[in-house]
């Protein structure tokens, strides 16, 4: 059993206005029902973000100011699958520049399968995997003096509350030596209609997706979840730039998890909070980045300005 997962649950089901670590949504069912979200119509975030690096590629590598004949180290944070990465890596390699790639990401299993697609795809790349947490990689990294590009996509970075978020670039900025740049894709701050229907589609995969965690704790912690007595409901308020997610329950209920030998009790209504996607504009990055020594270059902007891709330099 995973002592860690256990604890998470039970410390976030304990607290007043319960919580549940949106993490724990990627279990082998949740990694497949993210991959229906991604080609749903009603989520632009990823369709926004390739469109950037399909089309404007060659703005990216001018924007992050790299030269072909300068060696400098590729190195994206949660590589994934590398979809959006491929068609720029493609055309480094077609314009010969010198470099290498360095994807990081929690899971060896995800590395392994990007590794053996790229092997295949792109023979000619250089691939280094490293494996584990960010900062710990990062640190590892820092001992080389080649210029470096980190590439954080997805607006991952909107995951994070915003105190999170400064602590975050706090650290990756101390990772990184002078005049090294990041990549960083945020979502747009944008109107209720557009972004709330990309978290809550019509066809209720989203929601699928919410309430697998339930059945993940009733499987992995012997717990009896009746997921119907569940629903899954996302709000988003444009003023303050923040979707939520949150799993309610339609009533009065108790919850027994065996591997706690606890019961929790749900009113009527009650909201667990699993998830936030900040979105993002000028004003809320710099505010983000004050305390850090990372400065905003440009930003390049999809068909649609749904999603930008901000150019930052370490000074």
């Amino acid at each position: 059993m995973n002592t860690k997962f256990k604890n998470d649950i039970n410390e976030g089901l304990s607290k007043l206005s319960k919580t549940l670590p949106s993490k724990y949504f990627y279990d082998k069912i949740g990694d497949a029902l993210f991959v229906k979200i991604m080609n749903l119509p009603e989520y632009y975030l990823t369709k926004a973000e390739f469109d950037i690096f399909k089309n404007q590629t060659k703005n990216i590598i001018s924007s992050l100011g790299i030269k072909p004949d300068t060696y400098f180290e590729l190195i994206e944070l949660g590589a994934g699958d590398g979809t959006k990465t491929k068609e720029l890596l493609k055309v480094l390699l077609s314009e010969n520049f010198k470099f290498e790639y360095l994807p990081i990401d929690i899971s060896i299993n995800a590395l392994n399968n990007l590794e053996a697609n790229l092997n295949n795809e792109l023979p000619d790349l250089k691939v280094t995997k490293k494996q584990g947490d960010y900062f710990s990689v990062l640190d590892s990294l820092k001992t080389s003096k080649h210029p470096k590009v980190v590439l954080f996509l997805g607006s991952n970075i909107g995951n994070m509350e915003d105190e999170r978020a400064k602590n975050f670039t706090l650290s990756l900025s101390k990772s990184l030596n002078t005049n090294d740049r990041i990549l960083l894709g945020v979502d747009l701050i944008k109107s209720k209609d557009i972004v709330l229907p990309a978290y809550n589609d019509k066809t209720g995969v989203t929601k699928t997706f919410n309430l697998n965690l339930l059945n993940r704790i009733n499987k992995e912690l012997d717990a009896n979840f009746s997921i119907e007595d569940f629903s899954h409901q996302p709000e988003y308020i444009e003023k303050e730039g923040i979707a939520r997610s949150y799993i309610v329950s339609n009533k009065d209920q108790d919850v027994f998890i065996g591997a706690l030998n606890k019961t929790f009790h749900f009113k009527k209504a009650e909201k667990i909070h699993t998830e936030i996607s900040r979105k993002y504009n000028d004003t809320v990055l710099n505010s983000i980045l004050e305390n850090s020594q990372l400065k905003i270059v440009t930003k390049l902007l999809d068909s649609k300005a749904y999603f930008a891709d901000y150019i930052i330099i370490k000074t």
